[in-house]
């Protein structure tokens, strides 16, 4: 049987199955991309552009069909894959409108008055391995950008999306991207790490995963000196200090901790609050989760549906019940009861720094809420972890605010909002969370040749 299958998380069916590619498929993938690549990187800007622009079209226009697909695949309600697929159409539009801007010359002021400037080229080859939680988003911020730039792009998707994996492939096709410059291969770890990574044709590399894919692809990108972007996990904090609407402070907390089923990994998974609104706050947010239900296929609009497979559910399920044998307390959710791919939305209590469970990333629709006596306590709580992805201040002092956010150790603090992304903020780690950003200018940069010319 193939790895590469889609298994309905809601039914547990198995739907469709892909060949795994052989090692010559493989390596059939890189030459094309290879080959392709001295064509497209040459092609003018604005040929690519407006084949890109056609493929922006067509993941809004199709936004349905592609939700309908990453539910079967990956189990995410309906109204969250219409909105993943037109967030996608987004940043592959904004790539495509700012490309000229981007890729333009930066002219240098030098010393010695000669005429500097760096022009911004393109390198070749570039392997894509994505994750299954986000199945079109992960690769529009990855793959689009290096294509406008003139990169051609080989794709590694997780294996159990493959069906969308193909419809990205097909709607670059169809948009009339030339052959080979985007190919999308069902490629074994050892293929990945044997044969594409220390390929001398490929360029560089990145991922989106684990913390454990994310170390082994960079020893073997540094290995053959490759350089590697990287999007790990992430146990964000979501830090409340003062709020005169506390509301809409456990509202935020909820959406957060809850969008895609609690699979994502700049959610915020970890809630610290001042000792002064701690009971409020802890109130509010048990009453707001007991009343979350998982939705099933036809809930459209549901908050939370079932995780991805068996395999992220009885992971999840574990790691509750670890923390509790070690003394977490339950303040909501009765986790063990919960079947299948569905986990009920849980909230705990009393972890402490000797459990697993304070160090871990918890992927699903679990949270954990923590007592701070007062800011520094607050700050040393959320930087004591091994991640650093993302993070969410709730203050009323905009001073206090933004003198916290100096302190936190996270590739992007969000003050009184919960999230810092948009097609246009650039994306990214520190710590084990991974390193490299995507979206944005930056998301352009990461395998962008600077090349200085001068002239005298």
């Amino acid at each position: 049987m193939s790895e590469y299958r889609v298994t309905d998380p809601y039914t547990g069916k198995i739907v469709k199955e892909y060949p795994t590619a052989t090692d010559d498929e493989v390596r059939g993938a890189i030459e094309r991309a290879h080959t392709a690549y001295a064509d497209w990187s040459t092609t003018p800007l604005p040929e690519r552009v407006a084949i890109i622009s056609k493929a922006a079209d067509a993941f809004k226009a199709r936004s349905r069909e592609l939700a309908e697909i990453i539910q079967t695949e990956m189990g995410k309600p309906i109204d969250q894959g219409v909105f993943e697929a037109e967030f996608s159409s987004d940043i592959i539009r904004y790539y495509a409108d700012n490309a000229e801007e981007f890729l333009a010359d930066e002219v240098l002021t030098v010393s010695s008055g000669v005429d500097a400037r760096v022009r911004k080229a393109s390198q070749g080859v570039i392997l894509g391995i994505m994750p299954w939680n986000f199945p079109y988003y992960q690769v529009a911020r990855f793959a689009f950008p290096n294509l406008v730039l003139g990169n051609t792009v080989v794709l590694k998707h997780a294996p159990q999306c493959p069906w969308s994996a193909t419809v990205i492939a097909e709607i670059l096709e169809e948009a009339g991207l030339p052959a080979g410059a985007y190919e999308n291969v069902f490629a074994t770890n050892d293929q990945i790490g044997e044969i594409i990574i220390p390929d001398p044709r490929v360029r560089g590399v990145s991922l989106t995963g684990s913390e454990r894919a994310g170390a082994a692809v960079a020893e073997i990108a540094g290995r053959n000196l490759k350089k590697v972007v990287l999007e790990l996990g992430g146990s964000d904090p979501f830090i409340v200090l003062s709020a005169d609407d506390m509301d809409a402070v456990v509202e935020a907390a909820v959406a957060t901790r809850m969008d895609n089923s609690g699979q994502a990994c700049n959610a915020s998974k970890r809630f610290i609050v001042l000792d002064e609104h701690y009971d409020e706050f802890t109130a509010k947010l048990s009453d707001a989760m007991m009343a979350l239900e998982v939705g099933g296929p036809e809930d459209e609009d549901a908050l939370v549906g079932p995780l991805s497979s068996q395999a992220a559910a009885d992971r999840l399920r574990e790691q509750v019940a670890s923390a509790i044998a070690e003394g977490a307390k339950v303040l909501v959710g009765d986790v063990a009861a919960s079947e299948g791919t569905r986990v009920a939305p849980a909230l705990l209590g009393g972890v402490t720094s000797d459990m697993d469970a304070y160090r871990e990333e918890l992927f699903g629709p679990v949270g954990t809420v923590y007592r701070a006596k007062d800011v520094d306590d607050a700050v040393r709580i959320a930087n004591d972890t091994p991640f650093g992805l993302g993070s969410s201040i709730w203050c009323n002092d905009p001073e206090l605010a933004l003198a916290v956010a100096d302190r936190i150790d996270a590739g992007m603090v969000a003050i009184n909002g919960a999230g810092a992304e948009d097609y246009d903020m650039p994306f990214g780690g520190t710590k084990r969370s991974g390193f490299g950003r995507e979206l944005g200018p930056h998301g352009m940069e990461e395998f962008m040749n600077k090349k200085l010319i001068v002239s005298s």
